[in-house]
């Protein structure tokens, strides 16, 4: 069992680690529903969550560590970051799938949603940021 926690940095935000495992893409949507209605920040939550689940799909489906961390903070007024972070020391590729191909399209989606943006971090961290 995972507990969600306030972040202790001074940013308001939620974090949480999860296995790699399909389940945690439901549990790391709800942890993000949850943190921007919390937050006053309710009409982000679909593209929040939309991206959320991209990334953690991807940590289950392509890492090869046991867990993933899920944070979302808050930036500032009506922007927040939410981040997938794992132990794997390979980077995401972008790759641009054709329309006939089944997979391969969850970092592409994360970043054109109309809200989103992506942030550089960490070789191992996924990130978007919304507004």
């Amino acid at each position: 069992m995972t507990a969600t926690r306030s972040t202790a940095t001074g940013v308001p935000g939620y974090r949480e680690t999860l296995r790699r495992e399909p389940k945690s893409v439901r549990r790391a949507r709800g942890l993000v529903d949850t943190a921007l209605r919390a937050r006053g920040l309710a009409p982000l939550a679909g593209d929040a969550a939309l991206v959320v689940s991209e990334l953690v799909t991807n940590a289950v489906d392509h890492s090869r560590c046991r867990s993933m961390h899920v944070r979302i903070s808050r930036l500032d007024k009506g922007r927040v970051r939410v981040a997938v972070t794992d132990r794997s020391f390979v980077r995401p590729v972008l790759r641009e799938p054709s329309q006939y191909d089944q997979n391969g399209r969850g970092l592409s989606l994360s970043k054109r949603r109309p809200t989103a943006g992506p942030l550089n971090g960490a070789p191992s961290e996924r990130a978007s940021g919304l507004s």
